[in-house]
C-alpha cells in the first residue's frame, strides 16, 4: 500500500513509521491518521514485523499535534463532518499488538504528545520536548495515557499547567526511557526494537496484552491472570526447545 503522509519501512523484524508532513511540523491531519491506522494494521498482520518504531520527518518536530488549519476548515464548513473514528485510531496506537517505540525527534505537542505517551517505550534527544496543552484551548486529552507513564502527581501538573517539558525533565520523570544525542536517536530506538524482535513474539505480545488488561485490576488478580495465560494461550515453550542454545553450550544435549 502506498502512503502520502507517512513513510513505512520494514527491515529485520522491525517496522518503522515516519510521520511525513515536515512543512506542517507533522501535524496530524485526518488523512495522516487514516494512513497511520492502516499501516499499523498492516504491520500487526505481518508476522515478520515484531516491533514498530515511530518517528517524525524533519528536524523540528515529532508532531505538533492536530492540524488546526484543517480543523478550522471543517468547523467553517456546514457540510463537513469530523472524523468519527479519530479517537479509536488513537486507541489503536496504544493497544497495538506489537511493541511500539517512539523516536521523539523534536517537539511533541497536543495530539503529538498524546500519541507519544501511548507508545510502550520512548527515546528522546536534546531537541525533544512535550506539551500536553489541551486545557489551554478548552479541551481534554491524555488523562488515560500520561498517568500510566509518569504517575498521578506529575501527570496532573503537566495536564493542569499545559507547560513545556524539556528533554532532561522528560527523562527524569520517566516520560523518556532513554535520552541520547540526536544523531543516535533512531539508531537507539531501532536497537531496542531489534532486541525485542529477537525474542519469542508470542510471549512479547502476550506480555503486552496482559499488562494492558491488568490496568485497574487488583494485584492478586494480575498474578492469577499470568498463571491463567501460562495454562492457556501462552503455554511455555518446552525446556529443551527454549533453552537449546544454553544446553548445547554446556554439552547437556
Amino acid at each position: 500500500m502506498s502512503y502520502a503522509n507517512i513513510i513505512v519501512e520494514k527491515d529485520a523484524g522491525v517496522g518503522t513509521i515516519t510521520l511525513n508532513r515536515p512543512k506542517s511540523l507533522n501535524a496530524l491531519s485526518v488523512e495522516l491518521y487514516r494512513e497511520l491506522d492502516a499501516a499499523i494494521a498492516e504491520m500487526e498482520a505481518d508476522p515478520e514485523v515484531r516491533a514498530i518504531v515511530f518517528t517524525g520527518a524533519g528536524e523540528r518536530a515529532f508532531s505538533a499535534g492536530a492540524d488546526i488549519k484543517e480543523m478550522a476548515r471543517i468547523a467553517e464548513d456546514s457540510n463537513a463532518t469530523p472524523d468519527p473514528e479519530r479517537a479509536q485510531r488513537a486507541w489503536h496506537i496504544a493497544e497495538c499488538s506489537k511493541p511500539t517505540i517512539g523516536a521523539i525527534n523534536g517537539l511533541a505537542y497536543g495530539g503529538g504528545a498524546v500519541m507519544a505517551s501511548s507508545f510502550d517505550i520512548r527515546v528522546g534527544c536534546e531537541r525533544t520536548s512535550f506539551k500536553f496543552l489541551a486545557a489551554s484551548y478548552g479541551r481534554i486529552n491524555s488523562t488515560w495515557s500520561l498517568p500510566m507513564q509518569v504517575g498521578w502527581p506529575v501527570a496532573k501538573e503537566l495536564l493542569f499547567t499545559a507547560r513545556v517539558v524539556q528533554a532532561e525533565e522528560a527523562f527524569r520523570i520517566g516520560l523518556l526511557n532513554h535520552l541520547v544525542p540526536n544523531d543516535d536517536l533512531l539508531q537507539k530506538a531501532t536497537e531496542i526494537a531489534s532486541q525485542i524482535a529477537e525474542n519469542d513474539p508470542r510471549m512479547v505480545q502476550g506480555i503486552k496484552e496482559i499488562m494492558i488488561d491488568n490496568v485497574g485490576d487488583a494485584w492478586r488478580r494480575m498474578f492469577d491472570k499470568e498463571g491463567e495465560a501460562l495454562l492457556g494461550k501462552l503455554t511455555p515453550t518446552p525446556i529443551l526447545e527454549g533453552f537449546k542454545d544454553f544446553l548445547d553450550r554446556k554439552g547437556l544435549t
